[in-house]
């Protein structure tokens, strides 16, 4: 979940490195440090933002070599003490992930006269490389490393100095992500693109079990065995523009607004409307694969995992096919009941995320097929299933999702109605139908947007408030959770999302005068059941707030205050009702000044199990 940058290059590497860590910051921002290599290794870190940081650092300073670091801590608190680069003797490390026998080194390398500094796991590693080095004196920088890469249990991602080498980087990684970008005579390494797509859009992605050594002849990679690699260069195509602000006061609103094109290039390409048919052509599966589904097993996270839960609701309606959704961090120590005739669906916006890799790992000894849902081209999640559908949503900086989540919604709306269309359970007329409402999705979400004022008045009434519930029913209730969520995640508002005829059965005995509930109330087949739910709510002196369509007249009368949506398919108005909630959320959270792009203890990309 931490972000780290490495820099070899022409330029000066602090400045550098300080600008590309700045991109990074979603990944963390408990502290953050770099350590620039010119003669010796000089290191500066803090506790707290990377803006800390570089109030902290020298106007100037020489060096063309460096690594940096901003931290969301696991092993220790945020400290400066804690915080990244670690160094030990001649060498400095900047560190992602977990190392889980780190308590075992840590003892080992104490007995060897080793102090430790931090509480941190990643201290273990820098000394254990500087153990190596001494102790072998035919041992050079990279078998330092090759050899006590090989100790190491969890997962990292990592990049090392050695004040003896002076022009040379080394990067590793298992289980955490890691990306090279190769500029004109510089090389960047990072967690993420977003870090340098500024200088380069060319990139390397560097896969588990590999080392990359960077010098000034160039760039060497080879596998944990020492064994030499060739790796091939993909181009990005995503515009530097995209990651910037671009005039809006948090990333969250630029990204929220950027749902009316992030929609429509998610279905580009794979819509027919007058045939009613779905073009999937990044599938390997055949018609006959398609077929034989007995069912769907969904794996996710967070809002993914709420995006999974509608995803169940659409693969039963409009394909046929008995879905499962399970929370990845749970699925594994479970005994899942998997064969060949199940698919396997792992839903990841960043494609890192550790306990959905984990799971769908686990599940490739059954034979299954599977799909991966994500926004990240090359990340590692589209290595490790048979086939990846993408997003297309562009990066999303802020920690909470919101094009990624609605553009994940419309991927699993495409798939079911692919499924639908070959399994023979949705008519070419229906799915025209179905296609068009689609179609018009983009300029229904600008509408959504033109009321953020309204939205925004709606939000200030309930700002102070202690407690929020939502509730919904059928394909609504994911968009409730989803809801609640958002509201939790940035405004640190106690909220729960609910279906909302469990009200009844224990969550009603919590609501009084003083707290507000969202109920999601667009016409279809539970229309009446939701309105019924209201009025239980409203007997208790609750105040509610509904999301409704534009022409719904009836629902005035129920509730206190009408959120609009214009009027769409009953089964994509959870996409537009969404992103009402997302507003909602977000001026809720900027009335009570919370740090929108970076809530407290979140990152953006959860690469830790």
């Amino acid at each position: 979940m931490c972000g780290i940058v490495g820099y070899v290059g022409k330029n000066q590497a602090m400045e550098t490195l300080v600008n590309s860590l700045k991109k990074l910051e979603y990944r963390g921002y408990d502290s953050a440090g770099v350590s620039v290599l010119n003669g010796n290794i000089t290191t500066y870190k803090t506790e707290g933002s990377i803006d800390k940081l570089s109030a902290i650092l020298p106007s100037e300073m020489d060096g063309k070599i460096g690594i940096a670091h901003t931290r969301w801590a696991t092993h220790g608190a945020p400290s400066t003490t804690n915080a990244h680069p670690h160094e030990s003797g001649d060498f400095s490390v900047v560190h992602n992930g977990i190392i889980e026998n780190y308590l075992e080194i840590r003892e080992k390398l104490e007995q060897n006269g080793y102090e430790f500094k931090s509480e941190t796991d990643t201290e273990v590693i820098v000394h254990l490389i500087n153990f190596n080095y001494s102790n072998n004196s035919d041992s050079s920088f990279y078998d330092a490393v090759r050899e006590s890469l090989q100790e190491l249990e969890g997962s990292y991602a990592v990049a090392i100095l050695c004040k003896e080498y002076p022009d040379t980087l080394i990067a590793a990684r298992k289980d955490s992500p890691l990306v090279l970008g190769l500029g004109d005579s510089e090389v960047f390494v990072s967690s993420d693109v977003t870090a340098f797509l500024d200088h380069t859009k060319n990139v390397v992605f560097v896969e588990d079990g590999e080392i990359v050594s960077i010098d000034s002849s160039g760039v060497n990679y080879t596998n944990f065995d020492g064994q030499n690699i060739q790796k091939e260069i993909t181009t990005i195509d995503w515009d530097v523009e995209a990651a910037e602000k671009a005039g809006y006061e948090h990333f969250m609103l630029k990204e929220i607004h950027e749902q009316v094109s992030a929609i429509q290039d998610t279905f580009s390409g794979k819509i027919f409307e007058l045939e009613g048919k779905i073009k999937l052509d990044e599938l390997n599966l055949d018609p006959k694969d398609i077929t034989e589904i007995e069912r769907i097993e969904i794996i996710a996270c967070g809002t993914s995992w709420n995006a999974g839960l509608l995803a169940k609701y659409l693969f039963e309606k409009i394909a046929g096919v008995h879905t499962d959704v399970s929370t990845s961090s749970e699925f594994r120590y479970g005994d899942p009941v998997m064969r060949n005739d199940v698919l396997t669906i792992a839903i990841t916006q960043s494609g890192e995320t550790a306990d959905t890799l984990a799971a769908i790992r686990s599940t490739n000894q059954y034979g299954c097929n599977s799909i991966a849902i994500t926004n990240v081209v090359g990340s590692t999640i589209t290595r490790e299933t048979e086939n990846v559908l993408y997003t297309r949503a562009g990066p999303e900086i802020g920690v909470a999702a919101t094009k990624t989540f609605t553009s994940q919604l419309l991927t699993l709306y495409l798939l079911a109605i692919y499924f639908g269309r070959i399994r023979y359970q949705i008519s070419a007329e229906d799915s025209r139908e179905l296609l068009e409402a689609i179609k018009r999705l983009p300029g229904q979400i600008q509408k959504v947007l033109e009321q953020r004022n309204q939205i925004k008045e709606c939000a200030v009434e309930y700002s102070d408030v202690a407690d929020f519930f939502f509730i919904g029913r059928y394909l609504n209730y994911p968009i409730a959770l989803e809801g609640a969520l958002k509201l939790k995640e940035i405004s640190y508002i106690h909220a729960e999302g609910y279906a909302a005829g469990e009200l009844k059965h224990g969550p009603i005995a919590l609501l009084t005068k003083d707290t507000p509930v969202v109920a999601i109330a667009t016409h279809g087949n539970t229309y009446e059941k939701i309105l019924s739910n209201i009025k239980e709510v409203k007997a208790r002196s609750a105040k509610v707030i509904a999301v409704a369509d534009e022409d719904d007249r009836e629902i005035r009368k129920y509730v206190d205050t009408v959120l609009k949506i214009p009027k769409t398919h009953e089964l994509l108005s959870p996409i537009l009702s969404a992103v009402v909630l997302q507003l909602l959320a977000y001026y809720v959270a900027l009335e009570r000044g919370c740090a929108i792009d970076k809530p407290r203890n979140l990152a953006k990309s959860v690469t830790v199990e």
